[in-house]
């Protein structure tokens, strides 16, 4: 999929554990594990403006658009 999550980034920098995250957006860690993965065919903005308020980042700062060639080559081996 061409659009890349860097939620992962965001909780090293604000030093939070995904399930402190999880509480403090009000979603389920395991939802919120589909979404960091990148395996979400979708996000609500609500769920995105809770994690941009808790995180206190952009949208850009969590999401990242990828041409399919990119995506491609980073994930073959070789």
């Amino acid at each position: 999929m061409p659009i890349a999550v860097d939620i992962d980034v965001m909780l090293a920098r604000r030093k939070i554990s995904v399930g402190e995250l999880a509480d403090r957006v009000g979603i389920t860690p395991a939802n919120l594990a589909v979404l960091k993965n990148g395996r979400a065919k979708a996000v609500r903005f609500a769920t995105l403006a809770a994690l941009c308020e808790v995180l206190n980042c952009q949208p850009g700062d969590l999401l990242r658009w990828e041409a399919e060639d990119a995506a491609a080559d980073a994930s073959s081996p070789g």
